[in-house]
């Protein structure tokens, strides 16, 4: 909520016209029993206090059904999405895909040639879309030391380690980084893995083909359109690049908003949803969605309901389901970066709702 205050930020504008009106059916939902995955009866308000809430938003059948603010967050405040950024980031490559601006299925390098000598050679932008390059990257995130301990230093969010080997040499800036991921572990297209690094390369090549910088196009060819209330921002590293897979920040309701555009295929176009909700990457590789799968830089519930779920750590998410017609929105604190618990516990509280207003 104050991340303006601590890194440098890129605006993306709502441009000029009118929010889109959500219209308000309210329900109070406070003490909707939910029973979590463990069996344990709590009611929705304790969950949300139990997983450290800061905003919480249902949208259903295109109107308001419940929203509460908690932590001193308040309507017009931003809030960072960590890695909800992606799925941002990927419907805006579904815009320009659609239009015919870029190409899923050429290779990574016919965009950027100087990935030639990375782990990205060979690799197409369909395997970067839904992380099934081969590239090594480690996504440990308790260590500094980590691929993606070193995008904390090179998009500006840490300083370099203390103690940090004075030998090693650290990136300076995204691109930097970038450049210096050169080995593969697998065939590109042979499997799942979740790296934060392939949104990155997703957003330098939209930048390349565009010739416009990311903030710029989302809030061209998203913000704009969704009739988003507040502008949004990226944090930015030192050469000004927007840190794709997780600094996009913005306000709870213009996160349902977005939820809306991908729920109702207009903004974002509906057969690049609908590409989006055919992933097939399961059984067993998500602990959270064991029968679920990854595509196109959303998560897909499973393959029953196709519902399609953007999520970020420390507790950030948007749910979107069709069969239901509902978007809900949370952001979150949490004290560490993962917890499959608090998240199983926000989707089983999902799930009531969704009950509770069918």
């Amino acid at each position: 909520m104050h991340i303006a205050e601590i890194l440098p930020t890129a605006e993306v504008s709502r441009g000029s016209g009118l929010p889109r009106q959500l219209a308000r059916r309210e329900r109070n939902l406070d003490d909707l029993p939910v029973t979590t995955g463990s069996g344990k009866q709590m009611t929705l308000s304790a969950v949300l206090d139990r997983t450290y809430t800061d905003g919480f938003l249902v949208i259903c059948n295109g109107a308001v059904a419940y929203e509460r603010y908690f932590n001193g967050m308040a309507p017009r405040m931003l809030h960072l999405s960590q890695s909800v950024a992606k799925s941002v980031v990927g419907a805006v490559f579904g815009i320009l895909s659609t239009r015919g601006e870029v190409d899923p299925t050429r290779l990574v390098t016919d965009y950027l040639p100087e990935l030639s000598g990375t782990g990205w050679s060979g690799a197409t932008l369909q395997h970067v879309l839904d992380m099934t390059s081969g590239v090594t990257f480690s996504e440990e995130y308790t260590d500094p030391h980590s691929d993606i301990g070193q995008v904390d230093v090179a998009s500006g969010w840490k300083p370099v380690p203390s103690g940090a080997d004075p030998a090693f040499r650290w990136p300076q800036n995204m691109w930097d980084l970038i450049l210096g991921l050169r080995k593969t572990e697998r065939p590109h297209g042979a499997a799942f893995k979740y790296r934060s690094i392939e949104t990155d390369v997703l957003a330098f090549a939209m930048e390349r083909v565009t010739g416009k910088r990311l903030p710029q196009l989302v809030s061209e060819e998203l913000w704009q359109k969704i009739g988003a209330e507040e502008n949004a921002s990226f944090t930015v590293d030192g050469t000004g690049f927007a840190l794709a897979d997780g600094g996009f920040n913005a306000s709870l309701r213009d996160y349902g908003r977005f939820g809306l555009a991908v729920l109702e295929g207009n903004v974002v176009p509906f057969s690049w949803v609908e590409a989006t909700r055919r992933g097939s990457h399961g059984p067993g590789y998500s602990k959270l969605l064991p029968q679920g799968a990854y595509r196109n830089q959303f998560w897909i519930e499973d393959a029953e309901t196709r519902n399609l779920l953007c999520r970020g750590v420390f507790g950030q998410m948007i749910y979107i389901s069709r069969a239901t017609d509902m978007v809900v929105v949370k952001v979150s604190s949490w004290p560490d970066f993962q917890s499959i618990p608090y998240e199983r516990d926000a989707l089983d509280a999902i799930h009531a709702i969704e009950r509770a207003l069918a």
